[in-house]
């Protein structure tokens, strides 16, 4: 299994990143969370799982080792497969998935694309007893790190690479707007990985 991979970022997606590592570009499908504080050229140590198929293998990139270790928990749940999961650590951080299967908090967890009542029945029947206590973190708290203030067009193009449309995305930037200069005026900068949680909450009332 490859845990990590450490190197240069050469290009990046609205969903994916290549980083040269040995002489090797290693093509990285991302959490937006970890694309947000991904810098081309820059060095950057992406956390990864690798998800073995007939035919392919896939490399998934995430901003830390609990949201990986999340991610690979998920799937081991009736009907959860990687893009599932993926979007499952997108929408929520590992704490508050944690949170929510603990708690049962099913209104939570159909908030991932893709996840139904029944399915996420299934997830918190099958991982309540498995998937530990929250840890009391800031969720994505680690992505925040040298982030710039351009936080708009950040959750605009992980919103879009989820699937939404530049509407939806639209509005769903406008409608953290408020959260983001309180951010600022707070901590001195926005925390785009929390700001693209909300907007996903956001999306998901709507």
């Amino acid at each position: 299994m490859i845990a990590f991979v450490r190197g240069n970022v050469v290009t990046t997606t609205i969903t994916s990143a290549v980083v040269e590592t040995g002489g090797f570009g290693m093509h990285v499908l991302c959490t937006p969370t970890t694309l947000a504080r991904l810098r081309v050229g820059q060095a950057a140590q992406i956390f990864t799982s690798m998800v073995v198929r007939e035919d392919s293998m896939t490399l998934y990139g995430f901003a830390d080792a609990d949201e990986r270790d999340m991610f690979e928990l998920v799937q081991t749940a009736s009907g959860v497969g990687p893009k599932v999961a993926q979007a499952m650590v997108a929408v929520l951080s590992p704490d508050e998935l944690r949170t929510a299967i603990v708690t049962e908090d099913l209104g939570a967890l159909t908030k991932v694309s893709g996840v139904g009542r029944k399915g996420a029945q299934r997830i918190v029947l099958e991982l309540k007893d498995r998937v530990g206590a929250p840890s009391g973190g800031l969720g994505g708290s680690p992505a925040a790190t040298n982030v710039p203030v351009g936080w708009r067009d950040q959750v605009h193009t992980a919103l879009l690479g989820l699937g939404w449309t530049t509407r939806e995305a639209d509005d769903a930037v406008g409608a953290v707007a408020a959260l983001a200069a309180e951010q600022t005026e707070q901590a001195g900068r926005p925390d785009v990985s929390a700001l693209l949680r909300a907007a996903l909450r956001t999306l998901s009332r709507a």
